[in-house]
């Protein structure tokens, strides 16, 4: 998903987008039919009030009937009135309607991204896929309370008023309808030039989102390297764009409309010419001509508001294709089609001739084979760029492998649930993601099953409780954003009472301690102790004095296995491993 997909302009009216949008309006289809209904019950209403005020004018002001005449004032007041309820009924369930649609499609659109495939995030900026969610539902909005229910309104009104002044005079209703080429010609003219400016404004402010986020979270950098001043010119570029492109529509919105309101006084002005000649001439009565100046300025109304749904409906199913094609992505699947009878916890871990590549043709691991026994302690080590962190990935099927089968206590991890391979297989990573909420809620995720006994205590094992007594509120202090009030050592001992409490059968933990200072340090050496015991653990670091006391260690080069076995005899066969160990200790 590019800043090109902005650019979409789309088609006023796509069968096979809007069959998918209509399916969102199926649970509520009774509060669309009844909205539809109270639309042109309002819109007879208004058809109505014209013709009230020609029998007022020819019926009783002519004959001056006073007790007539105040009956109909009394009447045209009340269907006044019908006519305001009509409107307020009718906007109130549109809106209702459209607001619950976009709850749903919210809803889908979020659940539907926790179930793809973390590849899927790899390729897609997270600004593109929350404009997805926030501004490309907005639009479909605006359609479904404004568009769809609407134009029936439209229509029909249009159709009424046609029929109101053929009735009437069909010479005069003919004579009127001479306007109607001004008025397509500038309302064609209005959406070509409308589309277009459009198209530039949604790809403007797209870039303007996208330079907004990078800014942001890079902001440390931007202040380091003192980039303010450069950045601040190349956004106040992206903002002038923005605003020209905007003004652009502006100017056409601001042509339009005074351009339909003189063509609309045109048509007024040959009513009263025409029909005041056949007035005169004793053919017409004054009150057929009240109406008819009446009808007219109705008339022209729907086909402005017609004009501008045009381009709503071109951004609706723009914006619709847009989600659709996100809804279309494939989920990872969380349930196999025959899943295998769940094993006893172990931890075992068997890969066998294993090869990933984010790519076809690049690949990051190639036939890897390895066996880890319950309960042992195992390393990972390698040069950057080796397939490290890659190959923990597959373990707990962040991503699928290329080839090859991994197993877990001697079962497919293809053949597990998704949640129950999960449960079983915890990660502690270098770049600990810290939720906004309390401590509490970031160690137990909001899993309430979990007592908070369990919380203090994982937390006191891994010697996170101190620093969180020494917060304002203890475990109910309210954390920042990615946890920027805390120090990295505690949001890495976080981390850590996290993995704990949740208790797994296998832990990963990749560079859980290489952003530390030497004290936290010591803390997490005693912390990782107490959290791989009596379970498997698989652990990553640069750093080799952390894991000269695993099992064994296993020596990945260039997405190959390339050494296996303790610290000792790796040292002693003076290979990959023994020159990674002399770099760092050559000093």
């Amino acid at each position: 998903m590019t800043l090109h997909e902005e650019e979409v302009i789309g088609k006023a009216y796509d069968s096979r987008l809007m069959r998918r949008l209509l399916a969102y309006l199926h649970p509520y289809r009774w509060m669309v039919v009844l909205a539809v209904l109270i639309l042109l019950l309002g819109s007879f209403a208004e058809l109505l009030l014209p013709y009230l005020t020609k029998v007022a004018i020819d019926r009783y002001i002519a004959n001056k009937e006073l007790a007539g005449l105040a009956r109909l004032a009394l009447l045209y007041f009340t269907v006044l009135l019908v006519q305001m309820s009509f409107i307020f009924f009718q906007t109130y369930l549109t809106q209702k309607i459209g607001q619950k649609v976009m709850y749903d499609m919210r809803n889908q659109i979020f659940a539907h991204l926790q179930r793809l495939p973390l590849s899927f995030f790899d390729k897609n900026p997270v600004g593109r896929l929350v404009t997805r969610a926030t501004n490309d539902v907005e639009t479909l909005n605006s359609m479904l309370s404004s568009g769809v229910v609407t134009i029936f309104g439209d229509i029909f009104v249009l159709v009424g008023i046609i029929a109101m002044m053929l009735i009437f005079n069909w010479q005069l209703a003919l004579l009127s309808f001479t306007v109607l080429p001004l008025i397509f010609a500038a309302s064609f003219w209005f959406r070509v030039h409308v589309r277009e400016s459009f198209r530039k404004v949604r790809l403007r402010i797209a870039r303007i989102n996208s330079y907004l986020q990078e800014n942001i979270m890079g902001m440390s950098t931007v202040q380091i390297f003192n980039r303010e001043k450069k950045n601040f010119r190349r956004f106040d570029e992206l903002n002038n764009d923005y605003l020209q492109a905007y003004l652009e529509t502006i100017y056409y919105y601001s042509v339009f409309h005074p351009l339909v309101e003189l063509i609309s006084a045109l048509a007024l002005a040959i009513i009263l010419w025409y029909g005041g000649i056949r007035v005169i001439s004793g053919a017409l009565t004054i009150g057929v001509v009240v109406a008819f100046v009446q009808y007219a300025e109705r008339f022209f109304q729907p086909i402005r508001d017609l004009s501008e749904k045009y381009n709503l409906m071109q951004a609706a199913m723009a914006s619709s294709e847009r989600i659709f094609k996100l809804l279309d992505e494939p989920e990872q699947r969380l349930l196999p089609e025959n899943p295998a009878e769940m094993p006893p916890p172990c931890g075992e871990i068997e890969f066998r001739d294993v090869s990933f590549g984010y790519n076809e043709n690049d690949h990051v691991l190639r036939n890897v084979s390895f066996k880890i026994n319950c309960g042992e302690k195992v390393a990972i080590v390698g040069a950057t760029g080796a397939g490290k962190t890659t190959l923990i990935n597959l373990i707990s099927r962040l991503y699928e492998p290329t080839s090859g089968r991994i197993l877990l206590n001697r079962i497919d991890t293809a053949l597990y649930p998704l949640d129950n391979l999960r449960r079983r297989v915890r990660m502690v990573l270098q770049d600990v993601f810290i939720f906004s909420g309390t401590v509490e809620y970031n160690i137990r995720l909001g899993d309430q099953s979990i007592p908070m006994e369990r919380v203090i205590q994982a937390a006191k094992d891994v010697r996170a409780h101190e620093f969180i007594e020494k917060l304002p509120q203890g475990y109910q202090t309210e954390l920042s954003e990615r946890g920027s009030n805390l120090s990295v050592g505690q949001k890495q001992l976080l981390s850590f009472a996290r993995a704990l409490v949740f208790d797994p059968e296998v832990l990963i933990m990749d560079e859980a301690t290489s952003s530390v200072d030497t004290e936290t340090e010591i803390l997490l050496r005693e912390a990782t102790t107490r959290l791989m015991a009596g379970r498997t653990s698989v652990i990553i670091a640069h750093r080799l004095s952390t894991i000269q006391n695993v099992d064994w260690i296993l020596v990945l080069h260039k997405g190959e296995m390339r050494e296996m076995g303790t610290h000792n005899e790796l040292l002693a066969k003076k290979g990959i491993y023994y020159r990674l160990y002399e770099l760092q200790y050559q000093n």
